[in-house]
């Protein structure tokens, strides 16, 4: 069993009863369902799935605490992210709709957050509508694209603060006012 109440089979997570996390269990598989047995008894039963790295999760097998988190939901995310701008705001709502259970993204959408106290607002909004048009949806791919920016902006700082060099051809800005 994985780190969590999923199994990996064919490159994609399968979910069984969270009471069972940490537990042996066994699969059969045919072409359209997988079977999760645990001590001979089936568990669970899942349509087979080609998409590698996907999740399907069937909500009666989540602990409690993921099917109602009290701090945590969609509707926070979006409040919480709107209040950075809301391009950021466009971003957490298409992160938490590209999953069937938008708990499986919490964490993103936490990583997103917290991306936050680390960059300003419009360097926010710009990262996450530049991943928008890119449809890459991930913390990571935002984290990746404020590094970008930060660097880019750096050095951009570092050649307007570099004086031009004393030359007679060059008129400098006394000469335009």
């Amino acid at each position: 069993m994985n780190i969590d109440y999923h199994i990996s089979f064919d490159e994609h997570f399968y979910s069984v009863p969270s009471r069972l996390l940490h537990e042996k269990v066994e699969i059969r598989a045919t072409e359209r369902m997988v079977e999760i047995f645990h001590q001979g008894i089936q568990v669970a039963i899942h349509p087979r799935s080609a998409v590698p790295g996907r999740f399907s999760t069937q909500p009666e097998h989540m602990p409690a605490n993921h099917r109602f988190v009290a701090e945590w939901s969609p509707e926070r995310f979006l409040h919480w992210a709107q209040e950075i701008g809301p391009v950021t705001a466009q971003f957490v709502q298409a992160v938490l709709s590209s999953r069937r259970h938008p708990e499986q993204v919490y964490r993103s959408c936490m990583g997103v957050l917290s991306l936050s106290r680390k960059h300003d607002q419009p360097a926010m909004e710009t990262a996450a509508q530049r991943m928008l048009d890119a449809r890459l949806l991930t913390y990571r791919d935002l984290k990746a694209e404020l590094e970008a920016l930060v660097s880019t902006a750096s050095s951009l700082a570092e050649a307007e603060a570099t004086p031009l060099p004393a030359h007679e051809n060059i008129r400098g800005e006394p000469y335009y006012s």
